[in-house]
């Protein structure tokens, strides 16, 4: 699942570098815009969408992750509570050298709706909305042992972090292909961390003697 999703998110970034996503950004946020580039819909919806885009800013995100990693500790999970706080400054990391690196600008060609600063490539809405709410699932999932509630478990977490990356273009403040790659990234990031983080630390944690997992 890493693979593919860091293939698609590696797929997007050189599409955008050598400009071949110019037509379907434009039509992209032009989309379901009226005469005066505002979105169409009841006038309710703009402060839902509000609502929808701040489960991916700084302080809601952040916040649920710390509620998480409180939560595995309580568990006495203390080994996945930290590896969750790992993926998840890593990929901050990781998600802000690559806005550095491309160092596209925002979109100006339809109102934003509200205020955003700093570059546009990868939308990091997206990317640390997937990567949060996504590692949080993958981290309690793997407590279940029943595969239908993992699968609601993971699959709630995605469908979450799309809606969040779409709220950015909704917003007209992300171009499409910055939430479809910052949305690749941060998911293909929690995958990957799962997969080579999460399997040694079982392994090491059956080693310790009895008295220490107790």
């Amino acid at each position: 699942m890493a693979i593919l999703l860091w293939l698609g998110f590696a797929v997007t970034t050189w599409c955008v570098a050598h400009g071949k996503t110019t037509a379907f950004d434009r039509a992209g946020l032009m989309l379901w815009r009226q005469a005066d580039l505002y979105p169409s819909g009841p006038a309710g919806l703009l402060e839902a969408v509000r609502d929808i885009t701040a489960l991916g800013g700084v302080l809601l995100r952040n916040l649920f992750a710390l509620m998480a990693i409180v939560a595995l500790f309580f568990l006495r999970l203390r080994r996945e509570g930290i590896l969750l706080g790992m993926t998840i400054v890593l990929g901050w990391g990781v998600n802000t050298g690559l806005k550095l690196l491309v160092g596209r600008a925002r979109p100006q060609i339809v109102p934003h709706l509200m205020d955003a600063g700093g570059n546009s490539f990868p939308s990091g809405h997206s990317f640390n909305s997937a990567l949060v709410y996504v590692t949080i699932a993958l981290a309690f999932a793997a407590i279940s042992p029943r595969s239908s509630v993992r699968m609601t478990i993971i699959g709630f977490a995605l469908m979450l972090s799309i809606l969040i990356a779409w709220s950015r273009v909704w917003l007209g403040v992300h171009w499409p292909t910055d939430v479809i790659a910052g949305w690749l990234g941060g998911a293909g990031w929690a995958f990957l961390a799962s997969a080579l983080l999460y399997r040694p630390a079982v392994v090491a944690e059956r080693m310790m003697p009895e008295e220490e997992n107790d």
